[in-house]
């Protein structure tokens, strides 16, 4: 696995062992940053990957001009490979990287972010919930199956790539003030 764009095009990913990590495919994550990049979302933006796994989505982000970004994981061989990737790309001052479930950091945490890239593994069945609780002005969702991100956010991209769904989507509070 590779980063796709930007400053770290090319460059190789530490992949954890074990069945638990799904990386997403390099054509989905190109096409799938490529339509965040056409709306500006990842240019200074301050950035959550939750349920890390390699931390390539977040990787991607910080390669494509992302301020700073958050890598959320509670595998400890996910967090050192995390950990692996980002001081191999020298991204170290513009990456923080925690240990700890998705569901209870986004659950105690008051941080904002710009972009929230949620990848849970297929399994995860709690996606009202979590879509309720991150707090971000876009998401990008990666499922095997259509997520339905109503009535917190409201879906401008939904793309299948082979067995992966993605959706981009737009806080309500955003997409509504937009509108006016």
């Amino acid at each position: 696995m590779r980063i796709v764009a930007g400053t770290a095009r090319g460059r190789r990913l530490v992949v954890p062992e074990g069945v638990d990590v799904r990386p997403t495919s390099d054509r989905a994550r190109e096409a799938t940053f490529n339509a965040l990049d056409s709306i500006g979302a990842t240019h200074d933006a301050v950035v959550l990957d939750l349920f890390a796994g390699t931390g390539a989505l977040g990787l991607e982000a910080l390669s494509r001009g992302a301020a700073h970004v958050t890598f959320v994981d509670r595998s400890a061989a996910a967090i050192d490979a995390v950990r692996a990737n980002v001081d191999a790309l020298g991204f170290g001052e513009r990456a923080t990287v925690v240990r700890a479930d998705a569901m209870d950091r986004v659950s105690r945490s008051t941080d904002v972010y710009d972009l929230a890239l949620l990848d849970p593994p297929y399994t995860f069945d709690a996606w009202p919930e979590l879509l309720e609780r991150v707090r971000a002005e876009v998401v990008m969702v990666e499922s095997d199956q259509q997520i339905d991100v109503m009535p917190h956010w409201v879906a401008f991209r939904q793309k299948r790539y082979a067995g992966t769904v993605v959706v981009l989507a737009r806080a309500a509070s955003v997409a509504g003030s937009e509108e006016s």
